[in-house]
């Protein structure tokens, strides 16, 4: 049986990394790589010799690859998802899958249509120490979860200027990380419905966000049905004293469990389960988990390119991160 053919749209530093993640599973042939920077074309054709370079999506789609990689701004990912949905090809995605949840939906739609697999980079669920957390939560160790507090801070911020213009990015910092956070949180919990009360306040160089200015700073809180209540806090270049404060805890009636990065890591976490004042080790590093997300869809394109229902949740995420940024004005 021959491999999935796939398709590489943008392949700078994520991209390439995702590429070389699908590649190590040996579940896809790499067949085609299209960026704007000549530089990045080059990098990636060495993790893949022979791959040919293409200029669009659609010289992409015209070779008749099976899936195609999306890692291009924000503003691009719901139109090229929808356009190779449309060609009867799978996707994997970068986050966000769209700039708010009405862009998402339709993204699923045309997968649905098409029947064809769709995938999110949502990379931090794949982390071992985000899965042994889940599996506490899920089997009633921690008794019901009625608080989740979730964190990240990104010393530094992106460093490309359309994650800086609210119509490319749709947002700034609650939609570059706070949709990894909200994910995790829904994810972790099963997917309970997020229509309880909001509160967000969100910030730009130190002041209420105003205008045309994407937020680099935010804070925010939501009720699940299940009335357990989600706080978020994430900003770019805070003076956090290190590179990164990252954290995802739950806490239950029967005990708490958290993920932390550590020493302000991007990349290395432990995860702890609590109980009273006593705690125990679930994960430490090293956890070579970035690109578990890419090569899951790969392995999963070479089983079945047909569509997963399961991929219909990132609407909800993309529906929480809409409500957060409509209690904030």
């Amino acid at each position: 049986m021959s491999r999935p053919r796939v398709g590489f749209l943008g392949v700078g530093w994520i991209g390439r990394h995702r590429m070389q993640a699908m590649l190590d599973t040996g579940a896809i042939e790499a067949v085609a790589v299209a960026d704007p920077a000549p530089a990045m074309v080059v990098e990636a054709q060495a993790l893949a010799p022979g791959v040919m370079a293409v200029e669009s999506l659609d010289a992409m789609l015209a070779l008749g690859v099976d899936g195609v990689v999306i890692a291009s701004p924000s503003a691009l990912h719901a139109d090229q998802a929808t356009a190779a949905f449309e060609a009867g090809v799978a996707v994997f995605c970068q986050k966000p899958l769209g700039r708010d949840a009405a862009e998402a939906a339709r993204v699923v739609a045309a997968a649905k249509a098409a029947d064809r697999l769709l995938g999110v980079d949502f990379s931090y669920r794949h982390t071992a120490g985000m899965e042994a957390i889940a599996a506490l939560v899920r089997d009633g160790t921690l008794g019901p979860i009625h608080a989740v507090d979730l964190t990240f801070h990104n010393a530094y911020g992106p460093d490309k200027p359309w994650f800086y213009d609210r119509a490319q990015s749709g947002g700034g910092c609650v939609m570059d990380l706070g949709v990894h956070l909200v994910d995790l949180a829904l994810w972790t919990l099963g997917f309970p419905a997020a229509d309880g009360p909001v509160c967000a306040q969100l910030f730009a160089d130190g002041r209420p966000l105003t205008g045309v200015a994407v937020e680099d700073f935010a804070l925010a809180s939501i009720v699940l049905a299940t009335g357990t209540v989600v706080r978020l806090a994430c900003s770019w270049r805070l003076h956090a004293g290190q590179d990164a404060v990252i954290e995802a805890a739950f806490y239950g009636r029967d005990g708490g469990a958290a993920l932390r990065n550590v020493g302000g890591s991007f990349y290395d976490f432990t995860a702890e389960r609590f109980a009273g004042t006593t705690r125990e080790t679930l994960a430490t590093p090293p956890d070579a988990w970035g690109g578990r997300a890419a090569a899951a869809w790969a392995r999963r394109l070479a089983q079945s390119p047909r569509f997963d229902p399961d991929s219909e949740t990132v609407v909800a995420v993309s529906r929480v991160l809409d409500r957060i940024y409509a209690a904030a004005r």
